[in-house]
């Protein structure tokens, strides 16, 4: 049998642990190394920095960390793949060059682009992005999400470091492993399982004990410092999950299906190479931190790639005002009507917020008080500046007793909106430029399919009647949750083959509106994953035009299981006297 290859992840996010590509690197073996540093947000946060500096507009501390470990890297023949580039792959990959001459390094540096549409969104049908309030905008980035066959290009003619921008997170991994086994465009279910593979390894250390819904049941010294993960991939396209030995954390099959279900919407999981059937993946554990992954199939992709448009929405301000001890709603309604008054002007859009954060005949100040957010946004600066700021501040000795606000005046500050959009994917321009600068073409897939919800799988028999008790429902079920664009994920999995009984017919969409009354007017869906013992919830819109949007306290949805699970049900007696195998 060939030997597996291992592709290790180093970073989740823009701001992940610097040390992580020494600590990949220098942990145990590994053949590729990969990094993901882009979001929704970081797209924007990039877009801003190349509007300032326009020979920028990549990651910077990639290049710190390749300092360290270029040489390291070389060393041990390991390749680097990264997302560091995103909106300047290019001018990344001239910067790693640059930094290996420094440094005395022989490396071969390729980059993969043509993500970026900016210059084409008017001639691709994307339009204007932003809010309705200002009118809309121009993007100020527009990147298609690119596959995989690029980074396997460029590896394939022998490059060290490959440097990439938007791609799908998976591609990361994708790339890498296409290029290993010298798998074709169709060798779908090969393909799917190292989309899954990435997948959970993607975010980093979520695979390997960070933001575990069980965290509890580990020891504290075990979460101090976790090690990242890796996956161990064979050419069938089966997978093992574990991290180097030695390294804190956990790899357990829970890790695992909590990363799974992160940010996922229906059964079919689609990225530009393939379409992954989310409920084929069987998961099994292999060994203290070791968890294999077996039977993920895959179809086409579809014909289109999804487009991150990001824009200025415009001025965004706020305040908070603290009310403590009795008449809360009393308190909160006399600021509301006397700041609405003081503005001579009112932002094109205004909301208020009451957090009761309060506890009767609470035992110190702060449990007595409860929390009123003032959020404020116009396309005018000046209307959401200190204009607003200050009347809130001059109420201070002319309103509700104990009058305190949680910060001084300041400035309107710019926010951003994200919109989704799609394009036919041959009109999408998907290049690898290898180290010398030869430039090769990257088709598209030539067999596409439409993408279609997945027929719903049948429910298992319903639990019989039987005594119960009023308890969090997190007491039996794990969840994790997270943005998608302007919308949300919830997934919730349970460890049981009886709890999956009692779960698939208990948490409806009507039951979760109910147990989350933040999403009752929104629209719901569910969908079930019996192999992962899994429902997984799409919401839309909870997060209005996306991260940088801000609609709501948690902007990115992260506490969003965490609060369903917090909440009470009945849940019968037996199965809260379970135990997880």
């Amino acid at each position: 049998m060939t030997a597996a290859v291992r592709i290790g992840n180093c970073s989740g996010f823009y701001g992940d642990r610097h040390a992580a590509m020494h600590e990949m690197l220098t942990g145990g073996d590994l053949d590729y190394l990969t990094g993901d540093y882009l979001a929704e947000l970081t797209m924007l946060i990039l877009g801003r920095d190349r509007m300032k500096h326009p020979e920028r507009g990549y990651a910077k501390t990639f290049l710190t960390q390749l300092e360290q470990c270029l040489g390291l890297a070389r060393d041990q023949g390991v390749r680097i793949v990264a997302n560091a580039g995103g909106l300047n792959p290019a001018g990344l990959a001239d910067a790693v060059r640059e930094l290996a001459d420094r440094l005395g390094i022989p490396a071969r540096v390729a980059h993969v682009e043509g993500d970026d549409l900016l210059p084409h969104v008017e001639a691709l049908g994307l339009g204007a992005a932003g809010p309705a309030t200002s009118g809309g905008s121009s993007p100020l980035t527009a990147n298609a999400y690119l596959g995989g066959w690029g980074i396997a290009e460029c590896l394939a003619g022998g490059a060290d470091v490959v440097i990439t921008g938007r791609v799908t997170d998976a591609s990361l991994t994708v790339g890498p492993a296409a290029a290993h086994f010298g798998w074709n465009r169709t060798d779908y279910d090969r393909l799917a399982g190292a989309v899954v593979a990435g997948h959970v390894t993607e975010c980093g250390i979520q695979a390997s004990g960070g933001n575990y819904a069980f965290f509890t049941e580990v020891p504290t010294e075990q979460l101090l410092y976790p090690g990242f993960p890796l996956a161990e991939i064979h050419a069938d396209g089966s997978s093992v999950i574990t991290k180097h030995p030695g390294t804190g954390g956990l790899v357990s099959v829970d890790t695992v299906t909590a990363q799974l279900l992160y940010e996922v919407g229906g059964a079919r999981y689609a990225n530009p190479d393939v379409t992954a059937r989310i409920d084929s993946i069987e998961l099994a554990s292999d060994g203290p931190d070791r968890v294999r992954i077996t039977g993920v199939t895959g179809e086409p992709p579809p014909p289109t790639y999804k487009v991150s448009l990001n824009s200025i929405g415009g001025f965004r301000n706020s305040t908070t005002f603290v009310l403590t001890g009795l008449h809360i709603e009393a308190k909160a309604e006399l600021v509301r009507t006397q700041l609405e008054a003081a503005l001579r002007v009112r932002p094109a859009e205004l909301e208020w917020t009451l957090a009761r954060t309060d506890h009767p005949d609470a035992d110190t100040e702060e449990t007595a008080s409860a929390l009123l957010h003032c959020v404020v946004r116009d396309p005018d600066p000046a209307n959401v500046g200190r204009k607003f700021s200050a009347a809130g501040v001059e109420l201070a000795l002319a309103s509700y007793p104990g009058f305190c606000v949680t910060a001084p005046p300041g400035d309107g500050q710019v926010y951003g909106v994200f919109t989704p959009g799609y394009v036919d994917a041959t009109a999408v321009p998907h290049v690898a430029v290898h180290a010398d600068g030869t430039r090769v073409d990257i088709a598209s897939a030539s067999e596409t399919l439409e993408l279609a919800p997945a027929e719903d799988p049948a429910l298992p028999e319903p639990l019989p009647a039987g005594p119960t008790r009023r308890a969090p429902l997190g007491l039996i079920a794990g969840a994790r949750s997270g943005d998608k664009g302007g919308s949300a994920n919830v997934g919730v999995w349970v460890r049981t083959a009886e709890q999956w009984r009692w779960l698939a017919h208990t948490l409806t969409p009507a039951k979760l509106r109910e147990l989350l009354p933040e999403t009752a007017e929104l629209p719901v869906s569910r969908h079930l994953l019996p192999k992962l013992r899994a429902v997984n919830f799409v919401i839309e819109g909870i997060l209005g035009q996306g991260v940088a949007y801000q609609a709501r306290f948690d902007p990115q949805a992260k506490g969003l299981g965490e609060w369903l699970r917090s909440r009470h049900l009945e849940i019968p007696e037996q199965l809260l006297s379970e135990r997880a195998p």
